[in-house]
Order: C-alpha cells, then structure tokens, then sequence
C-alpha cells in the first residue's frame, strides 16, 4: 500500500488541470503567516479550496487510496497512450512527479499553485532523507524545538501545527528555495508558505497510525519516488 499515493495523485491532478492557473495562481501578495490543518496553498490543491486555512477532513482524507486516478494522470501524462496495467503502487510516483514537472517544463510557461506544490513534493522528500528518514527527520524537526509541531504531524487527532514560513530557512536551502520560485514563478514566500505547510502533510500521511510502525515502508517509498525523479526528469534535460 502506497503510503503517498493520494497525496500525490491529488497534486498531479491539480497540476496537469490547465485552468489551474487561472483558478489558483502563482506570484500573488501572501503575507507570511503560520497555518493549521491543510493551510492556504496545499489546502487550495488538496480540494479545501477556501484559503480559509482550517483543514476539514469531510474534504480530504489523509489515509492513502491506492488507485487513487493514477492510470488517469499517467494516461494524460502521455496522451492516453498507457491506460489500464499501470502499476498505481510507491514504484510509480516517482514517475507521475517527473511526467507532471517535465511536462511544464517543456510546455513553458507557469502553472499555478498545483505546480508549485509538484515542485516542492521533490524538495520535502529530499531533505527527509537527507536527515536520516522519517524518523531521524522527526528528530531533527524535535531538536530544533518543533517538537509540539512534530507531534501533530503524526496526530490522528489534531491538525497539523505548521512551520512559520519565516523559519523553514532553517531547514531548506536559500538556493533549492530561488530555484523552485523560478521553476514555477511563484514569488519567494509562496514557496515558503508552501513548504511550511507541505512538510507536516507528507509527514502525516507517512505515518498513518501516528507512529513510526510504517518507518521502514515510508523509507523505501521515499527512495523509490527520489530515484524515479531523477531518473525520469534527467532524461527530459
């Protein structure tokens, strides 16, 4: 069972919707601003829409949907030349990640808040590995006193507590952070807003039980989806 596979699909889908842009566009005036639950930007691509910032689990279910439109996205993906026998497990996010940036990439041009949070996805992964997997992120996390944070991220019970968009150049690097906002052409707070928000939800559907039992399955489908990324968007370049 795919522990992402709905949080990803669900971005994918977003960020392939052509009127995304229109809807839910980049390089607006945010003011930096701590978030619960879902939050503005993740919560306008996950379905909660109302940039309210409040998180309602009638609208999103964070427990993962294992044929949650994959072959539909890998098939748009690819004209509709794959559809049906598609693997909708861990092993093809990584491709459905790397199909949805390439192809903005080739298109030109800039999606919207969809698009961004496609971008960010690879970053979050990366530095939760980077830091020892799940738990030796959590630690991290705990260690630089978001240890209230961190726990709800696992909670079943709370809405995620997010970073402070002012502090997540604690945790990302300044340049990874200007490269996304030129990829996507969102400003450099969008992408800090983003980040605050994307890191607690990946957090929270990695551990579905609000404890580290799932670690080593969380971990393995960290590595599958990093290595397709690379893999897929280096043949795109």
């Amino acid at each position: 069972m795919s522990l992402l596979g709905n949080l990803v699909s669900q971005v994918a889908r977003r960020a392939m919707d052509p009127e995304d842009a229109q809807r839910n566009p980049v390089n607006q005036r945010v003011e930096p601003r701590r978030t619960g639950g879902l939050g503005d930007i993740l919560g306008s691509v996950l379905g909660n829409g109302s940039q309210t910032g409040g998180y309602n689990p009638r609208q999103y279910d964070r427990q993962p949907d294992n044929g949650f439109g994959l072959d539909d996205i890998i098939g748009g993906l690819t004209g509709g030349a794959q559809r049906g026998g598609v693997s909708s497990g861990a092993g093809g996010l990584g491709d459905i990640l790397g199909g949805v940036l390439g192809g903005q990439r080739t298109r030109g041009g800039f999606g919207g808040k969809g698009m961004l949070v496609a971008a960010l996805m690879p970053m979050v992964l990366s530095w939760i590995k980077r830091n020892g997997g799940l738990s030796g992120a959590l630690s991290k996390i705990t260690g630089m006193g978001y240890e209230n944070q961190a726990r709800s991220w696992m909670s079943n019970q709370e809405d995620n507590d997010n970073l402070d968009p002012n502090d997540v150049s604690r945790l990302f690097d300044e340049n990874e952070i200007q490269q996304v906002a030129a990829h996507t052409g969102a400003n450099d707070l969008e992408v800090r807003q983003g980040l605050a928000e994307l890191l607690p939800e990946v957090m929270n559907q990695l551990t579905p039980n609000g404890n580290l039992d799932n670690e080593s399955e969380a971990n393995e489908e960290i590595d599958q989806i990093i290595n397709q990324l690379s893999s897929r968007l280096g043949t795109l370049k």
